[in-house]
Protein backbone atom coordinates (compact mmCIF):
# COMPACT_ATOMS: atom_id res chain seq x y z
CA UNK A 1 0.00 0.00 0.00
CA UNK A 2 1.59 3.08 -0.59
CA UNK A 3 1.80 5.80 1.87
CA UNK A 4 1.58 9.75 1.26
CA UNK A 5 2.64 12.26 3.81
CA UNK A 6 2.45 16.00 3.48
CA UNK A 7 4.97 18.63 5.09
CA UNK A 8 4.28 20.48 8.14
CA UNK A 9 7.13 21.41 9.69
CA UNK A 10 10.61 21.82 7.49
CA UNK A 11 12.31 24.17 10.44
CA UNK A 12 15.01 21.77 10.50
CA UNK A 13 15.92 21.27 7.18
CA UNK A 14 14.39 23.84 4.89
CA UNK A 15 16.31 22.36 1.33
CA UNK A 16 15.20 19.26 2.02
CA UNK A 17 11.38 19.64 2.89
CA UNK A 18 8.74 22.03 1.66
CA UNK A 19 5.78 22.62 4.27
CA UNK A 20 2.20 21.77 2.48
CA UNK A 21 4.06 19.67 -0.39
CA UNK A 22 3.06 15.70 -0.10
CA UNK A 23 5.42 13.27 -0.56
CA UNK A 24 5.85 9.37 -0.75
CA UNK A 25 6.83 7.82 2.14
CA UNK A 26 8.36 4.67 1.39
CA UNK A 27 8.35 1.34 3.12
CA UNK A 28 10.57 1.05 6.47
CA UNK A 29 9.49 -0.99 9.45
CA UNK A 30 12.76 0.38 11.15
CA UNK A 31 11.78 4.10 10.59
CA UNK A 32 8.22 3.75 11.77
CA UNK A 33 9.83 1.69 14.84
CA UNK A 34 11.79 4.73 15.77
CA UNK A 35 8.71 7.14 15.05
CA UNK A 36 10.44 8.40 11.26
CA UNK A 37 9.45 8.74 8.06
CA UNK A 38 11.53 7.47 5.23
CA UNK A 39 11.06 9.93 1.91
CA UNK A 40 12.65 10.97 -1.64
CA UNK A 41 13.02 14.99 -0.36
CA UNK A 42 14.31 17.92 -2.53
CA UNK A 43 17.47 17.24 -2.90
CA UNK A 44 16.87 13.59 -4.44
CA UNK A 45 20.16 12.60 -4.46
CA UNK A 46 19.60 9.32 -2.54
CA UNK A 47 17.31 6.88 -4.34
CA UNK A 48 16.62 4.97 -0.97
CA UNK A 49 15.19 8.44 0.29
CA UNK A 50 16.01 10.25 3.69
CA UNK A 51 14.59 9.82 7.37
CA UNK A 52 12.47 12.45 8.78
CA UNK A 53 11.05 12.41 12.02
CA UNK A 54 7.36 12.17 12.00
CA UNK A 55 6.89 15.30 13.66
CA UNK A 56 8.01 17.34 10.43
CA UNK A 57 5.28 14.68 8.34
CA UNK A 58 1.53 14.29 8.54
CA UNK A 59 -0.14 10.96 7.11
CA UNK A 60 -2.90 11.92 4.34
CA UNK A 61 -5.17 9.44 2.71
CA UNK A 62 -5.36 10.64 -1.09
CA UNK A 63 -7.97 9.12 -3.66
CA UNK A 64 -7.15 6.51 -6.02
CA UNK A 65 -7.01 8.81 -8.98
CA UNK A 66 -4.59 11.53 -7.23
CA UNK A 67 -2.14 8.67 -5.69
CA UNK A 68 -1.92 7.33 -9.52
CA UNK A 69 -0.91 11.15 -10.30
CA UNK A 70 1.52 11.92 -7.59
CA UNK A 71 3.22 8.25 -8.63
CA UNK A 72 3.57 9.27 -12.21
CA UNK A 73 5.22 12.69 -11.09
CA UNK A 74 7.40 11.13 -8.34
CA UNK A 75 8.70 9.11 -11.51
CA UNK A 76 9.13 11.73 -13.75
CA UNK A 77 10.88 13.55 -11.12
CA UNK A 78 13.21 10.13 -10.36
CA UNK A 79 13.61 9.98 -14.46
CA UNK A 80 14.64 13.42 -14.48
CA UNK A 81 16.72 13.62 -12.16
CA UNK A 82 19.22 10.55 -13.71
CA UNK A 83 19.77 13.13 -16.75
Amino acid sequence: MTKFVICINNESNPAGLIVGKVYQALPDKEAKAIKMFRIIDEDRSEQDGYLYPMSMLAPINVPEATKKALLKNSLQNALASTV
